[in-house]
């Protein structure tokens, strides 16, 4: 029986594991193993939405964020639009990530969460939620370049996800790169080892929330001009 991208997806979650090393203050957290609700709505969510096997675009993340990803499975995706847009809930969490607000807007407009879902798949080099410890001991979200020695670190685990995610189904004539330094991550990798022929860089949804939401409208309209013309 073929396997549907749903089923590959999941399967590929399911698997995941980062056992390497990481400098003393970072850690990273693996959502699908910390809460068994996360695994049965991001399963629900995938079968949902990707259960076919048709070629998808990809859009790069950075790594998951505590709020979205790492509590529901489902990248850009609180439990809060995981309900009033997916129309899946979760029981165990309730989550408000800044990010998810703006992809899920930005969503509703290009025709709506099928539609989107069904020309795209969302998900980052580093597919694991990372945390790092302040001086006065809270631990907060971590990017995966914020240290040199972490990124030297996850570099492998994060070529080998790219690869896993495009062995998934997923055109690489062109992918989408959320946040410029991501970005410049992501050109050094591909430089290393010609994973995509072109990548469209677009600012990272956090970064549109929290700088220019007065101007968020004019940065729908930029992704949405993207991804249209990626078809």
């Amino acid at each position: 029986m073929t396997k549907t991208f749903a089923d590959k997806v999941i399967d590929f979650n399911r698997h995941l594991n980062y056992s390497g090393k990481l400098p003393e203050d970072f850690q990273v957290l693996n959502p699908y193993l910390d809460n068994l609700e996360t695994m049965e709505v991001m399963q629900q969510f995938y079968h949902k939405y990707y259960n076919d096997s048709q070629r998808r675009r990809f859009i790069i993340g950075i790594n998951p964020g505590r709020h979205g990803a790492g509590i529901t499975g489902v990248p850009f995706t609180d439990t809060k639009r995981l309900e009033s847009a997916c129309d899946i809930k979760m029981q165990s969490a309730n989550t408000h990530e800044i990010s998810s607000v703006f992809i899920y807007e930005m969503i509703a407009e290009y025709g709506g969460v099928k539609n989107f879902y069904k020309d795209f798949y969302i998900n980052s080099p580093f597919p694991l939620a990372i945390i790092r410890q302040t001086k006065d001991g809270k631990w907060l979200n971590a990017n995966y370049y914020d240290d040199p020695v972490l990124f030297e670190m996850v570099k492998d685990f994060m070529i080998m996800s790219l690869k896993k995610h495009i062995s998934l189904g997923l055109d690489t004539s062109e992918v989408f790169v959320l946040g410029k330094k991501n970005a410049e991550f992501i050109q050094k990798l591909n430089k290393e080892v010609k994973l995509f022929d072109n990548l469209k860089i677009l600012e990272h949804p956090r970064y549109i929330q929290q700088y220019k939401s007065k101007e968020k409208q004019q940065y729908i309209d930029k992704y949405i001009l993207a991804l249209n013309n990626s078809k």
